[in-house]
């Protein structure tokens, strides 16, 4: 039976990999295997009674998980139907490539922190497409943002959806992973920047913002601005505000997020309840929630079933002795992770790894949780393939694998070693 599952989990993981060469959706390929296998589990034992419970459990874990992103994402969406990320993406203006570059990956890093690391990536890029006419030096900017925003979601519970597994698992708490973390995350960033800067060539130099070009903008009647600004100071208060429900009230992160997303959706509400039925709809979150990422929810769905038989069946306590029997170093092993998260899905090898290690022995906020929310978080900017953010990035700018190897990838992993390092060393003064 077990061997079976494995099977399984196996061909489902290696197909899910192989999405873009086989013209198959992740999403399908994980939702089959998370039912195939258990599936295989319930018809394989006496006892259905106890995998009912098992299933009952693990879906309570996921489900906190997929609620959480979900009202992120319809927070994020309504704040984007507003034009709210102009308010900070206008006000970005220089003619020197440099300075361009270093005020790009600050906002980007900040940003994803603060939303998450696929929106900030999503909207920085936008950016870019305005304010850079190069196309090479427009590729070298996509590729810094997703090492920025890789980097900048690890270090905040609500950054990056391992980072908030691991929060919502409760193997992490919001305080000490954006202590921990934040200066390894910044290193990560700081490193290939600072390369990249020196190494940028003369010609590059001077660019020509948005507003030098004379690109005629839409008018914005001084009602829509004020929406425009109620939207965004709303959905980034609410988004910034479920870290301190939580820890207040000691309610799951969801419950949070929950509150967020109906006060949100409240004064979208007030403020164009004048409007007529039609007009009003595009602004609401109903709208809204039909613009998100549902097949990447369902991802998330199926990939956590599939880890939770694995889990259940015990498969992953067996890999984690045999990790340490072969490797011994709980570092390496973890630095090991964060380099496999750029090949495959981090979110599978994170809920793999906190179904391999338990909190008897690991408690909250252990290094082990903590060094591995770094190294999942910003591992995945080692491929462009490596993370949700390089993935959305890849199909804007249309980065070709092999360029995104040849110039960012080296960067990227300097970084992440710079990173962990740096991550040594306050975990060092700090214990």
């Amino acid at each position: 039976m077990t061997t079976l599952i494995i099977i399984v989990f196996v061909v489902g993981y290696t197909l899910i990999t192989l999405e873009h060469p086989i013209r198959l959706n992740k999403t399908a390929t994980a939702l089959i295997t998370g039912v195939l296998c258990w599936t295989i589990y319930i018809v394989s034992v006496e006892d259905t009674e106890h995998v009912l419970e098992e299933l009952g459990h693990h879906l309570t874990d996921t489900a906190q998980i997929l609620f959480f992103l979900m009202g992120a994402m319809t927070i994020v969406e309504l704040i984007d139907i507003h034009d709210g990320f102009s308010i900070i993406t206008d006000r970005i203006a220089s003619r020197n490539a440099r300075v361009l570059l270093w005020l790009i990956c600050g906002l980007t890093f900040f940003l994803s922190a603060m939303l998450d690391n696929l929106a900030s990536a999503i909207v920085m890029v936008s950016v870019t497409r305005k304010l850079v006419r190069n196309p090479e030096h427009r590729k070298l900017m996509a590729g810094m943002i997703i090492i920025a925003a890789n980097a900048g979601g690890a270090w905040s519970p609500i950054g990056d959806v391992t980072t908030t597994m691991l929060w919502i698992g409760g193997q992490v708490t919001t305080t000490n992973i954006i202590s921990m973390l934040f200066l390894p995350s910044l290193v990560c960033l700081l490193i290939p920047l600072v390369w990249l800067t020196f190494t940028i060539k003369p010609e590059m130099e001077t660019e020509v913002s948005t507003a030098d070009r004379g690109i005629s903008r839409p008018y914005i009647n001084p009602l829509q601005r004020r929406d425009r600004r109620t939207m965004f100071a709303a959905g980034l208060t609410a988004i910034l505000m479920v870290p301190v429900f939580k820890t207040i009230t000691h309610l799951p992160p969801y419950m949070a997020m929950m509150l967020a997303l109906g006060v949100v959706w409240a004064v979208s509400e007030i403020i164009h309840s004048d409007k007529d039925e039609e007009h009003r709809y595009k602004y609401t979150a109903a709208y809204a929630l039909s613009k998100i990422d549902v097949p990447s929810i369902l991802f998330f769905l199926g990939i956590l079933l599939a880890v939770g038989t694995l889990e259940a069946t015990e498969v992953l306590s067996t890999v984690a002795r045999s990790l340490d029997e072969a490797v011994g170093d709980l570092d390496i092993i973890v630095l090991i992770i964060g380099v496999a998260s750029a090949i495959v899905d981090n979110v599978p090898i994170v809920a793999a790894a906190m179904g391999m290690y338990d909190m008897t022995t690991y408690p909250p906020d252990a290094k082990l949780w903590e060094f591995l929310a770094y190294c999942a978080g910003t591992g995945g900017s080692l491929l462009v393939i490596g993370s949700a953010a390089g993935v959305a990035v890849m199909g804007m700018e249309k980065l070709e694998f092999g360029w995104y190897l040849r110039r960012i990838s080296g960067l990227a992993l300097i970084g992440y070693i710079a990173g962990a390092l740096t991550y040594f060393a306050v975990y060092g003064l700090t214990h």
